[in-house]
């Protein structure tokens, strides 16, 4: 199935804005840093100190789900096609120069795209077709359990302690 002018205008818009995309293979989703190159999104890992993908792999399907970059809500969510690109080829090549440049905190920026070849995998997230209607629901999953909190009943003294700082403020 191929893609509208317009859809693929749309698809390729959210997805060069977007910071992050939200990606399910035959895993759970993850959430991957991208670049767009050639008219699809291009996502690097699968090695040391690389994001995981697992679940994608070459040929198959994905869904991938793009959010806003201020809002955070999901803009779009289309499905693609899976190809892994082969190391020091001409595709490979290009968009390995644009995800350089969005590759933050890099470890060995000097080496990295000999380590990338070595070491990782690059896909290309081919834009298939694109989801008429968004999902309804959050999709968001239950935070994990854990013993740590952000909010504790105030101590019983705090509150005389700063009506006392604030009687010595005034004087």
């Amino acid at each position: 199935m191929t893609l509208s002018a317009l859809d693929l205008a749309l698809v390729e818009e959210a997805t060069k804005k977007s910071g992050l995309i939200w990606v399910r293979g035959s895993g759970a989703d993850r959430g991957l840093w991208h670049a767009w190159v050639d008219g699809a999104a291009h996502v690097l890992g699968d090695g040391p100190g690389e994001q995981p993908f697992p679940g994608l792999a070459d040929g198959a399907a994905a869904e991938v789900t793009v959010r806003s970059k201020d809002k955070g809500g999901r803009l779009v969510a289309w499905t693609a096609t899976v190809r892994e690109l082969v190391p020091g080829s001409e595709p490979w090549e290009a968009a390995v120069a644009e995800l350089k440049g969005k590759r933050l905190n890099a470890p060995d920026s000097a080496e990295m795209t000999a380590r990338w070849a070595r070491e990782c995998r690059l896909l290309r997230l081919e834009p298939e077709s694109v989801r008429a209607a968004l999902p309804e629901g959050s999709l968001a999953a239950a935070p994990l359990g854990s013993p740590a909190t952000t909010r504790q009943p105030v101590p019983a003294g705090l509150p005389k302690l700063l009506l006392k700082r604030k009687k010595k403020a005034s004087r």
